[in-house]
């Protein structure tokens, strides 16, 4: 499990994550508004092709060298990050925004219950499950929600799972220069798929600069920031940090889309950031003991 290192400030991985979060939240409305010209397997490939391009020229993954041990991880973080954008996609085409970014947090989530150790790890999950429980809206609207994309959106979630779990193995040497060989991996797969899904609609020349605004905030930008995040934290903390996903989604539908909140739902957001902000506490104290070990 990776730890801080004595020179990185334990809030700068949270700083960034939160980074992550809100680039991704911008980049989902911009690739739903492309929904109607290319569909959702489009708005896939053209983020994944232009992303790992983007990604490729920074970061020159043909340098990097992978031990055999992480050739395995290194190539199921990539299939899990194409998988996990596809499967997202086709769940918002059909599922509002702010539920599908709750559903998909059962990966992270699960990541963060199963990596607890201590009692004071469950406190924050527990927090953390009580606000998706209650910022989803639980009755006669979810008989509405359209199951598949439901499916997908949990199939989204459990490819989380394993993206944070793999790309934490395969990260550790190479931090997020790893981002772009693993976007190549999803790439080589995903890229072909929604190409032949979205038809001529595709390569239209003025979706190019939607989707290179696609490419750069929902990929480029948020993955690099989300695998030095990543290096730099536990991995239950990773999970319960990223609760804050669904409050930024309805924060967003609030700003953009013109969504209200009833107080049971605010309470709940409250209870979500609350998760976050003992977790982060939980992991400074956490580092303090590390460096206590070490000079030891």
């Amino acid at each position: 499990m990776p730890v801080l290192s004595r020179q990185t400030p334990v809030w700068l991985p949270v700083v960034i994550l939160l980074i992550a979060m809100t680039s991704i939240q911008s980049g989902a409305s911009l690739a739903k508004s492309l929904f109607p010209l290319v569909g959702a397997p489009g708005v896939t490939a053209l983020r994944l092709a232009l992303g790992t391009l983007i990604l490729a020229v920074v970061f020159k993954p043909w340098r990097l060298r992978f031990t055999r041990a992480q050739r395995v991880p290194l190539l199921m973080y990539g299939l899990s990050l194409g998988a996990m954008n596809y499967l997202f996609y086709l769940s918002i085409q059909t599922v509002p925004l702010g539920i599908a970014v709750a559903l998909e947090f059962t990966g992270p989530l699960a990541v963060a219950l199963f990596g607890s150790r201590r009692a004071v790890d469950f406190v924050w999950v527990l927090l953390a499950v009580l606000g998706l429980w209650f910022l989803l809206p639980l009755g006669k609207d979810v008989a509405h929600v359209d199951l598949t994309g439901a499916a997908c959106a949990l199939g989204a979630g459990a490819c989380w799972a394993l993206y944070i779990i793999t790309g934490q193995r395969a990260g550790a040497d190479h931090g997020p220069a790893t981002v772009a060989l693993g976007s190549l991996i999803a790439a080589v797969i995903f890229v072909p798929l929604g190409a032949v899904q979205a038809g001529e609609a595709l390569w239209h020349w003025s979706i190019l600069p939607l989707g290179l605004g696609i490419a750069i905030l929902s990929t480029a930008l948020p993955y690099s920031l989300e695998m030095i995040a990543l290096t730099r934290m536990p991995t239950r903390t990773f999970g319960t940090l990223m609760s804050m996903e669904p409050a930024l989604a309805a924060v967003s539908g609030m700003l953009f889309l013109n969504e209200t909140l009833s107080l049971v739902q605010w309470l709940a957001l409250l209870s979500i950031i609350a998760a976050s902000m003992g977790s982060t506490l939980t992991l400074r104290r956490e580092a303090q003991i590390t460096r206590v070990d070490i000079d030891k």
